[in-house]
Formats: C-alpha cells, sequence, structure tokens
C-alpha cells in the first residue's frame, strides 16, 4: 500500500474508532509495526493526529457548529464571496471548498453558465435548484458538525475531475503565508483539490490573517491569488506577494 493511502487510512481510523494501537494499525494496513510508526511520525508533525503511548489518537477539537460560524463575520464573507464570484468566467470549471465564505460564493454564482464541484453541503443547498449551473457533489462520510464530505471516497472522487479554478477557504493564514485549518480531517481532501485544479484562490475575511489553525494546507507559493476585505493584516499580505500571490480587494484595482 502506497504510503498516502496508508496515512489516509490511519486518518480515516482514528476519526472513526478513536486512539489505535501500532498493533491494531498494523494488522489493519497490513505492514510492519516500524512503517506504522514512521507513518505516524510523520502525521504527527504535519499536525494530523497526536502520538500516545502505543499508538495514536485524533487532535482534539472544539469546533462550533456551521450554524454558528456562518453568522460571525457575516457581511465581511459575503462580500469577499461576491468579490470571488467577480473573477470566475462564463464555462469555467469551480472546484469550491467547504467554509461558511464559499457558501456566499455559491449564491453569487447562480444563473452562471458554470461547474461547479464541491464537498460542501451548504453550497449544493444553493445551486441545487439552478439549472444553470452543472452541480456536481462529490461523495464521502457526511461531517454533520460542519456539513461536509470527507474521508478516502471523497478524495478518490477529486482526483477524478479537474477543476480551472479552486476556491479555497481556511481557519487562518499565518504570517510567513502558510494556509492552516483547524480540522485534520479536511485536510487531505483540500490538498486533493489543490492537486487537481489550474489556479488557487483563497477566500478569507481579513479577521484571518494572521489566523490560527493546527494542520498546514499550503504554502503561499501554491495560490495564484487571495480574495479578502480591506483592513487584512498588511504584514501577511505582504508576505504573500512577495511570493506572487494577487491580493484583491475589489474588482476595480487589485490590493
Amino acid at each position: 500500500m502506497l504510503a498516502r493511502r496508508r496515512h489516509d487510512h490511519i486518518l480515516e481510523v482514528l476519526r472513526t474508532g478513536g486512539p489505535t494501537e501500532v498493533s491494531a494499525l498494523s494488522r489493519e494496513l497490513g505492514v510492519s509495526g516500524a512503517t506504522v510508526r514512521r507513518d505516524l511520525s510523520f502525521l504527527e508533525s504535519e499536525g494530523m493526529l497526536q502520538r500516545v503511548h502505543g499508538g495514536a489518537a485524533p487532535l482534539g477539537t472544539s469546533e462550533p457548529p456551521y450554524e454558528i460560524v456562518a453568522v460571525d463575520h457575516h457581511d465581511a464573507k459575503q462580500q469577499v464571496g461576491d468579490l470571488a464570484a467577480g473573477l470566475v468566467r462564463d464555462g469555467d470549471v469551480l472546484l469550491v471548498d467547504i467554509g461558511t465564505t464559499t457558501s456566499h460564493l455559491a449564491r453569487a454564482l447562480r444563473g452562471r453558465d458554470v461547474t461547479v464541484i464541491t464537498s460542501s453541503l451548504p453550497v449544493y443547498e444553493e445551486l441545487a435548484d439552478d439549472e444553470s449551473v452543472e452541480l456536481i457533489l462529490l461523495g464521502g462520510v457526511v461531517r454533520r458538525n460542519y456539513r461536509s464530505l470527507v474521508g478516502f471516497l471523497t478524495e478518490q472522487a477529486i482526483r477524478q475531475v479537474h477543476a480551472d479554478v479552486l476556491f479555497l477557504s481556511t481557519s487562518g493564514v499565518r504570517r510567513d503565508g502558510s494556509v492552516l485549518d483547524t480540522t485534520t480531517v479536511e485536510v487531505p481532501v483540500k490538498r486533493a483539490m489543490l492537486e487537481v485544479a489550474e489556479r488557487t484562490v483563497l477566500l478569507a475575511d481579513a479577521d484571518k490573517f494572521p489566523g490560527k489553525g493546527i494542520a498546514r494546507v499550503c504554502g503561499p507559493g501554491d495560490l495564484a491569488a487571495v480574495v479578502t476585505e480591506p483592513g487584512a493584516d498588511a504584514a501577511t499580505l505582504d508576505c504573500l506577494r512577495e511570493h506572487g500571490v494577487e491580493i484583491i480587494t475589489s474588482l476595480e484595482a487589485p490590493a
């Protein structure tokens, strides 16, 4: 089994079964205990699990439900979503990440001649009755708390498609330009999306510069543009610009 598949399987086992011993993972994967321990060390270094005596455990999270997050910074998220929609061309194939800001993007895309591929149930619901939009919902395990689809089925489905633009969400961007996420089970899905998109545009309100997260999704070099609102942390934006990332705060003139 390839390392990537083992890593995904380990995270799925921890997500569904909680703390697990090395010996159990070894039997599950059909590999040696030494291989499992190397995998666990790598995943721990990536911020995707925590090592415990004799095995590993999923990282804890206090993530609030989607409905609570959706009302936080509502106007700013709507502004960012509307700006992002202005970047879309008719005929584009769009990969739309989960998140409360991307649901505003979806609303702004109603009536457009585009294809939208998503793992977000709120994005799906925004566009489900719009016959102008070709809508593809990725399969997977339902995260009821945040209304998204995750797991190896989602990642495999993503690798069967190609997108002109990925609209990526984040829990925060570090001052070195690293894009973070607070939920480790979402990180493999986001990374799979990055692999199949020609261009990645990050959507984030000003409060996420700089921001927090427990796992690194990608670096500034993986981004083509960032859509945000005026007032985002200048030092973080300057770092992104140094890596060639376009900063968009209005459609009239990039910042």
